[in-house]
């Protein structure tokens, strides 16, 4: 946004008034990191919040401004923040050692939970991260069939590796992001979402390995996964010897206690996690069919005349990372927090098209599960409005984009009225999240439209 749009803003000298404190702590960082943030998404002109504390469904900044989340973590907290009995594992894992340089009894219970959990786990590998993980599957993938390339799918997030970087925001045409070597970008097949006569291509040139994908599509869902894909992918890839792969980095654990692939009844060959697997702290993993691990297993190697595949980790299956992911894992698996989150937000979505009639937009808020997503209309299409609105129906690139302005005041008027949404505009729900945040939630959003009408944004 030009630099006259923020100065001559209600919206954002508003926001600067509730949130000096953030705003001194944006301008000491700035002199730290680049734009002064750490995570990309966490960019906001003219600055983001600051939070000092977080509980249940909230958060606070160090201005005691209180917000309901939908952060949540980026995802990780389906449980909401600072659950007690994480916390107490936590603590207790904590005050034994942060890092033993060993082997540890509960890497082995995190492990048994997880494959008792998810449909394709036979076999698991831990790391610290999600870009971590569908680095390891690519790898495994290659070793396995013996192939050198990778499908994936237009604006499906999986890391931010070399191997993942063009396409996912930029360079649709698969040339090599910046730091991406021509090399490395040319390994990879990039296919809209939902083409099956793209996939269908690709594979028959016989050189894929597997396909990556987010199972419920790319961003959460924003550009859905047309019905019966799935099922197809499963299907084009056996017959044609590649391997399936599912990043349910964001969807495990979340859409349902396995993951998108129990919710949806199609199994992977391997599937990528972070995130809500270590129960909100550093960790990820890689799961799948038991022969697939046979590339990791140095007796297998040496009984099978093959080279192992290398892997390292200093903090793989750290044991505080271990205790939050094995109780959050069972808090999730024995109770009906999915279900809950889920029902949220059905009842979100709901609640903030009934805003949307009313105020005449010819926006939607769509998505599915515990996912939230709010289309403004970027190419001001006519019949657009919450009982006609097919997110199938658009193009991809349209549902991805934004009306010029709007979602970054719509984030700023939200934070206004109490509520933290992400800038897509949308969020992930918690199981913590409830009658109450729901109508904060309601009430926060019908004002900040009307904000956003005084400026003429809509």
């Amino acid at each position: 946004m030009p630099d006259s749009a923020l100065s001559n803003s209600p919206i954002v000298a508003a926001y600067r008034q509730k949130t000096a404190g953030s705003e001194a702590l944006a301008k000491r960082a700035l002199a730290s990191f680049p734009s002064g943030i750490t995570h990309d998404s966490r960019h906001l002109e003219p600055y983001g919040v600051y939070i000092d504390r977080a509980d249940g469904a909230r958060k606070w900044d160090v201005d005691g401004n209180e917000y309901v989340d939908y952060f949540g973590g980026h995802g990780a907290l389906i449980l909401g923040h600072n659950h007690p009995d994480v916390a107490a594992a936590v603590h207790a894992a904590y005050a034994k050692g942060t890092h033993f340089g060993a082997s540890h009894a509960l890497e082995v219970e995190w492990a048994e939970q997880v494959l008792s959990m998810v449909p394709c786990a036979e076999k698991i590998r831990f790391t610290s991260s999600g870009t971590e993980a569908t680095l390891m599957a690519v790898r495994l993938a290659r070793a396995y069939t013996k192939r050198s390339k990778i499908l994936r799918f237009r604006t499906h997030f999986h890391g931010w590796n070399d191997h993942m970087a063009p396409g996912q925001a930029n360079h649709y045409d698969g040339t090599a992001t910046a730091g991406v070597l021509d090399g490395v970008a040319a390994g990879v097949v990039l296919v809209d979402p939902n083409d099956r006569d793209g996939v269908t291509a690709a594979l028959a040139a016989g050189d894929i390995a597997g396909i990556i994908l987010e199972p419920t599509g790319s961003s959460t869902g924003m550009v859905p996964t047309a019905p019966g894909f799935l099922a197809f992918l499963r299907e084009a890839t056996e017959a044609a010897g590649a391997l399936l792969i599912f990043d349910e980095v964001v969807t495990g654990f979340r859409v349902a206690p396995g993951g998108a692939q129990a919710a949806l009844g199609v199994t992977p060959d391997l599937a990528t996690y972070a995130k809500i697997i270590a129960g909100g702290l550093p960790g990820g993993a890689v799961a799948g069919k038991a022969d697939i691990f046979d590339l990791l297993d140095f007796e297998k190697a040496r009984a099978g005349g093959f080279e192992k595949i290398g892997h390292q980790g200093t903090y793989n299956a750290n044991p505080v990372a271990a205790a939050a992911g094995l109780t959050a894992l069972r808090l999730i698996a024995t109770t009906a927090a999915c279900d809950r989150a889920n029902a949220f937000g059905d009842a979100m979505r709901a609640r903030l098209n009934q805003a949307i009639r009313e105020a005449g937009l010819a926006w939607a808020a769509y998505g599915e599960h515990s996912a939230v997503h709010v289309f403004t209309n970027p190419a001001a299409r006519a019949g657009i409005g919450p009982d006609s609105f097919d997110p199938l129906a658009l193009p991809f690139m349209e549902l991805k984009g934004n009306a010029p302005g709007v979602a970054q005041k719509l984030r700023l008027a939200m934070l206004l009225n109490g509520v933290d949404m992400n800038g897509w505009p949308g969020g992930t729900i918690s199981a913590a999240h409830g009658p109450r945040e729901l109508d904060e939630t309601d009430a926060a959003f019908r004002s900040a439209i009307a904000m956003l009408k005084a400026e003429g944004v809509v």
